[in-house]
């Protein structure tokens, strides 16, 4: 059996202590799924939980609840997350750390890391606490290397341009002109770079805003997402 660290959970389905282990093997059949369902071959969820149980002492509900963990790291990043596995807030701020840890590893990249941040955050605004916080005086500045994705910038201006200052979503003018006297819209990768998807305009879309951050972000971003295909004819599902 592996040695288990200290990394506790809040779900009753889960023990509270799982070793790095056992993440890895739940982000690994995790990403797999999720590639399986990008493409569309078939596969089964319970089939996945089943082994993983058959390899450590806990039970498939257990594994299927670590899955849903994985699904809100991902969501809190703005990421595709499998469907069928309902993002579930219920973890710790150093395990969703690890998670996300583990998820650039098997993914090769590197990334400002955010899970830990945001879970905390959320646990704030759960508590309900309304007393003003300290804050910190002299915030500590950290030097960390990130994958810079290369990106087309011929992509980036036509779709802008075929945009005409008009959100491809909502199809509100631009929200703001920028000091350089631009419309502002910002560009939406439909399958995001993150997630192996391409930079080409039948991939991109021009924004506002708050469109782009509900599509990241929106409980209903998969209906945004189905809409924009139906609207826009360039634009093809990867």
């Amino acid at each position: 059996m592996a040695n288990r660290s200290k990394l506790s959970s809040n779900s009753a389905n889960a023990t509270s202590f799982w070793s790095d282990e056992e993440l890895r093997a739940a982000v690994r059949v995790y990403l797999d799924m999720l590639k399986k369902s990008q493409r569309g071959e078939a596969f089964s969820k319970t089939q996945y939980y089943l082994e993983l149980s058959q390899q450590f002492e806990r039970s498939p509900k257990a594994f299927e609840y670590r899955m849903q963990n994985i699904s809100y790291v991902l969501s809190l990043a703005g990421r595709e997350w499998l469907n069928g596995l309902k993002p579930a807030k219920n973890v710790g701020g150093g395990v969703a750390a690890e998670i996300e840890k583990i998820i650039f590893e098997f993914e090769d990249q590197r990334f400002l890391p955010i899970a830990a941040f945001e879970t905390q955050v959320r646990t704030s605004l759960d508590a309900g606490d309304t007393s003003p916080p300290p804050g910190i005086s002299r915030p500590v500045k950290s030097d960390i290397t990130i994958t810079r994705i290369e990106r087309d910038p011929q992509v980036k201006a036509w779709v802008l341009q075929n945009a005409e200052d008009t959100c491809e979503c909502c199809s509100n003018a631009a929200p703001f002109v920028t000091a350089n006297g631009e419309p502002f819209l910002e560009i939406h990768h439909l399958k995001r770079l993150a997630d192996q998807g391409s930079d080409k305009i039948s991939n991109a879309v021009a924004v506002c805003p708050n469109c782009h951050r509900e599509l990241h972000f929106g409980a209903n971003s998969d209906v945004l997402l189905n809409q924009l295909y139906l609207k826009i004819t360039r634009l093809i599902p990867e």
